[in-house]
């Protein structure tokens, strides 16, 4: 009796996690992005001028330069959108919007953001196409950030400019290993794994508070170099809960764990992925910060639906039992739904594939606009999905 009840209630899961994927049609929000990203690119003259965001009131990207944190996102949308579609035109246009990235590899570190603008341009296009020509610009990338880390602390140094922190490492930086993994698996020193999962190990105990939650910014003292307190930087306050950070937290935990077979590690991605769950409001996107007291009147930021999304796909992928991976795969497919609908979508009204993001809400900073993130990781959960599906 007891087994009969068992495959009864799997049916009954399989057959209910078969009707949510089969709601969201992922070829054809990969192809809206595909020919947007297509039609962009065309309109865009200078290779070293690289999509922010859509200001309110515009319908065109408003560019910055390849020393912005966010250079590297969209050459990484048109490798994607190669990768997707095998279309050369696409992929001339990944190629002249990579190539300028080149100088950040092999400039002093300014910050810790070389991750994001190296290996999601060059990263990407090396992975696609096997160019060898890709391969000493991320190597050399590495090496660049692993010049921040701090074995005193046993972390990488986030903003080394920064005049208000003392030695100072944000959730944002997790995202960054996946540089040095990477390298240390293609030709790099072994020292750059070894500094990866010492930082995700310090960030375990001290950007993250006990309950899974976590801090924006940890602050270590110069002098004796321990933890002194989490802050805030982009959140509502130092107590609150960023969405951004949390999802930052749930992809850059769920990667490391992937690049080491690390249990712990995983087990952070799916706790900070349950908290992240636990508190989005009914209508699923998540507020900028899950505190604002303005709530249900606080801006969304479906970068943080993004980011979060692909992380739990990638937890779908390592966790062993079938009924947690349905969870986080489906948790994941809720979240890139409701970014596929027309409330979310940007279909003609501009440039973009996505609306509603909020980057940097305490300086009145890209407040409820596209941003290109949120486009980048977007399209990333998509072909993630579409990979697990074949």
């Amino acid at each position: 009796m007891r087994t009969n009840l068992f495959l009864v209630i799997t049916l009954l899961l399989f057959t209910a996690c078969t009707v949510k994927e089969n709601k969201l049609d992922v070829s054809e929000k990969i192809n809206y992005c595909v020919d947007k990203a297509k039609s962009v690119a065309q309109t865009l003259d200078a290779p070293d001028k690289y999509p922010r965001n859509i200001p309110e009131g515009k319908t065109t990207w408003k560019t910055t330069g390849v020393r912005d944190w966010t250079s590297g996102f969209w050459p990484g949308v048109l490798w994607y959108a190669y990768e997707a579609s095998g279309d050369d035109e696409i992929r001339k246009q990944a190629e002249r919007f990579t190539q300028p990235i080149e100088l950040i590899a092999n400039t002093s570190a300014r910050n810790h953001d070389i991750g994001f603008m190296v290996y999601c341009s060059f990263g990407n296009g090396y992975r696609i196409t096997g160019n060898e020509t890709y391969k000493q610009t991320i190597l050399d990338a590495a090496d660049t950030l692993a010049t921040l880390y701090n074995p005193k602390v046993g972390t990488i140094l986030s903003w080394p400019k920064n005049k208000h922190y003392q030695h100072n490492t944000i959730m944002d930086n997790m995202m960054n290993l996946e540089l040095l993994f990477w390298a240390a698996k293609n030709g790099g020193s072994q020292n750059l794994y070894d500094i990866a999962v010492k930082h995700a190990e310090t960030c375990m105990t001290t950007l993250i508070r006990p309950d899974f939650s976590s801090y924006h910014v940890a602050i270590f003292d110069t002098l004796t170099w321990q933890f002194v307190k989490g802050v805030t930087h982009q959140g509502y306050a130092d107590d609150s809960q960023w969405a951004r950070g949390q999802a930052w937290g749930i992809y850059g935990y769920a990667m490391c764990a992937r690049e080491t077979g690390r249990a712990d590690f995983l087990k952070t991605a799916q706790k900070l992925s349950d908290v992240f769950n636990s508190r989005l409001p009914e209508d699923v996107i998540p507020f900028w910060d899950f505190d604002d007291p303005t709530i249900p009147n606080a801006p969304r930021d479906a970068s943080a639906a993004a980011v979060a999304a692909c992380g739990m796909l990638q937890i779908s992928e390592l966790v062993k039992d079938e009924v947690t991976k349905e969870k986080y795969k489906n948790a994941a497919i809720t979240l890139i739904e409701h970014l596929s609908s027309e409330k979310y979508l940007s279909g003609d009204v501009n440039q973009a594939f996505l609306l509603h993001s909020t980057g940097h809400h305490p300086k009145g900073s890209e407040i409820d606009v596209p941003i290109i993130y949120a486009d980048y990781y977007y399209l990333e959960a998509l072909l993630k999905l579409k990979g697990i599906r074949e």
